[in-house]
């Protein structure tokens, strides 16, 4: 991850944004190229460098009936086989390589009194990340802008801890989800302060394999509360780790994107990324 990556995703956003904008008049490859003032060459290979597909396809997979198609398809079994193993490609699930500790009913109550939480600065595909880890596992990953209100967002959250700037192998291997694909995976701890019902739902959200799509509602069923939709968002929005715990591939019913803690251009950007990538890894197998 670099700089440049960084500034390629702001490019990129601000594609996105345009393309759904003026999705109805279906802008060319020209007019969406000049809008972010590159030439249409110049964009077409920026885009499909960081895609893995061109500006007409990713338009397709981030489209409100690509959403319904993959809730179609997934409704009943998405969850289902959560706990398949010997899988390839991008059926592998989040579930395998990720393991969730929460905090402990003091750590929680104490807002991590007697904690040292090391943080760190990077960038990713989707712009810059504060991460930020116990000795046991992540305890916060965020999407920021400006770099000072994401460090006191963090120590708001931990406001008894200790916070040391520093990078820690559980943070590398954290980092590693945006540069290989999920069967080289290393494990990934988390270290989460969150109620029962919270680490319940964000437990759920890590069974929706990549490139695939779920509601709240096919979320409160997996949980066994399945009158529970609006809990259920609430758990999602609060979720403390970006990226790592999906919460970008919750939708509404109806396959609009709905809401997203980092912007609603962000998170169609991951759900149009992780499709590209999901299908050039299947076509590979």
């Amino acid at each position: 991850m670099s700089v440049e990556e960084n500034i390629n995703y702001t490019r990129i956003a601000a594609a996105i944004e345009y393309i759904k904008t003026n999705f109805k008049d279906q802008p060319s490859l020209d007019s969406i190229a000049n809008k972010i003032h590159l030439s249409p060459f110049h964009f077409q290979r920026l885009f499909t460098d960081w895609a893995g597909t061109s500006p007409k396809k990713f338009l397709q997979y981030i489209s409100i009936e690509h959403a319904k198609k993959l809730l179609k398809e997934n409704n009943a079994t998405i969850f289902e086989t959560a706990h398949e193993t010997g899988l390839s490609g991008t059926s592998r699930l989040h579930d395998l390589f990720v393991n969730i500790e929460g905090m402990t009913p003091a750590e929680y109550k104490n807002g991590g009194k007697n904690l040292t939480i090391n943080y760190s600065y990077t960038q990713s595909p989707f712009g810059n990340i504060i991460i930020a880890s116990t000795q046991k596992g992540v305890c916060y990953m965020a999407f920021y802008d400006n770099e000072t209100q994401a460090l006191s967002e963090l120590k708001a959250k931990f406001n008894t801890a200790i916070f040391d700037n520093k990078t820690d192998l559980l943070q590398q291997n954290a980092l590693s989800i945006f540069d290989n694909s999920q069967n080289r995976l290393p494990e990934i701890k988390l270290h989460l302060k969150g109620t029962d019902f919270q680490l319940k739902v964000w437990e759920a959200l890590l069974k929706i394999p990549t490139g695939q799509l779920s509601t709240y509602g096919a979320v409160a069923t997996a949980i066994e509360k399945p009158t529970a939709s609006r809990a259920i968002g609430t758990a999602i929005g609060s979720n403390p780790v970006a990226f790592l715990i999906p919460c970008h591939r919750v939708i509404q019913s109806t396959g609009n994107i709905g809401g997203y803690m980092w912007g609603n251009t962000r998170k169609t950007a991951i759900i149009g990324w992780e499709s590209a990538k999901s299908d050039l890894e299947n076509t590979a197998l």
